[in-house]
C-alpha cells in the first residue's frame, strides 16, 4: 500500500528526516516511536502535503501512484487520513455539514453520486453508533466546546465516515486519560479492515495496549533505526530510548 524510500524533508530549511525508509501493507498496524524531535510528526506532516514542510530527496508511493505528485486534497480523496494531535475548532461549521461535504466530496473522486441527504444521515447514525459518538455533538460547530476525549473520538467518528485505506494516528493518545484511551482505541479497532492500514504515532507504550501494532519502529534522527514487535514498545518502556545505543 505505502512505500518509502529515502526519504528526506526538511522545514524552514532544517533538514528533519534524513533517508527514512518505510514498507507498509493492506491489513497492516505500524506503530513508530522514538525520542523528542526524531521526525514522527513531520513524517505523518510530509504524508499528508503540509506545505510547510520540503521533501528535498527519495520518493513515496501509495497504492501505485506517486504520493509527492498530489496536493494535499487529492491525498485525502485517495485514502489518506491523519487524526492531528490537537485537532482544531472550526466555528460556524456544523459537524453534519462538515462531513456531508467531505463524503460526498471523496465520493465524487471516486466517480460515485453524492449521498441524498436521507441516506448520508442513515450512514451517519450507523457510523455513530459504531465509534459511540454522542448525538449532541454531531449537531455542534466542529470539535467547538468539545472536551479533549470528545475532539479525540470526534476524528475517529470522521475515520469511520470517509472510511479511508490509510489511517494516520498523530499521538491521538496526548492528554487522554485511560478511559477515553480505551474508547478511542476500541473505535479504531472496530475499523481495521484487511484491506485497510494504520500508522500510530505514539510516545507511550499504554496505547499499544488498546490498538496492538504487527510492527513498532523507533524513529530516530531522522530514520527508523530498529524495528520489531510490540515487545519492543515494552522494551522501551523499560529502557528508555538510551539502551538503543548500547
Amino acid at each position: 500500500m505505502l512505500e518509502i524510500k529515502n526519504l528526506h524533508a526538511s522545514i524552514a530549511g532544517k533538514e528533519i528526516l534524513k533517508g527514512l525508509n518505510l514498507t507498509i501493507h493492506e491489513g497492516e498496524v505500524h506503530a513508530i516511536m522514538g525520542p523528542n524531535g526524531a521526525g514522527k510528526s513531520t513524517l505523518s506532516n510530509v504524508l499528508t502535503g503540509h506545505p510547510a514542510y520540503t521533501v528535498t530527496e527519495g520518493e513515496v508511493i501509495f497504492r501505485g501512484k506517486n504520493l509527492l505528485d498530489m496536493v494535499p486534497e487529492v491525498r485525502a480523496r485517495e485514502g489518506i487520513f491523519l487524526s492531528f494531535q490537537y485537532p482544531v475548532e472550526i466555528p460556524g461549521v456544523s459537524v453534519v455539514n462538515f462531513m456531508r461535504t467531505a463524503v460526498n466530496e471523496k465520493r465524487q473522486h471516486e466517480g460515485k453520486q453524492p449521498l441524498k441527504a436521507a441516506e448520508f444521515l442513515k450512514l451517519m447514525r450507523e457510523k455513530k453508533a459504531l465509534v459511540g459518538m454522542d448525538n449532541k455533538l454531531t449537531n455542534r460547530s466542529v470539535n467547538e466546546g468539545f472536551s479533549g476525549g470528545e475532539k479525540k473520538r470526534n476524528e475517529i467518528f470522521q475515520m469511520a465516515m470517509l472510511e479511508p485505506c490509510l489511517s494516520i494516528l498523530d499521538e491521538t493518545d496526548s492528554g487522554l486519560d485511560i478511559d477515553a484511551l480505551r474508547i478511542v482505541a476500541e473505535g479504531v479497532n472496530k475499523l481495521k479492515t484487511p484491506h485497510t492500514a494504520s500508522i500510530v504515532i505514539t510516545h507511550y507504550q499504554r496505547l499499544l495496549d488498546y490498538i496492538v501494532p504487527d510492527f513498532v519502529h523507533v524513529l530516530a534522527d531522522g530514520k527508523i533505526v530498529r524495528t520489531g514487535s510490540k515487545d519492543l514498545a515494552l522494551e522501551l518502556e523499560a529502557n528508555g530510548y538510551a539502551f538503543l545505543n548500547n
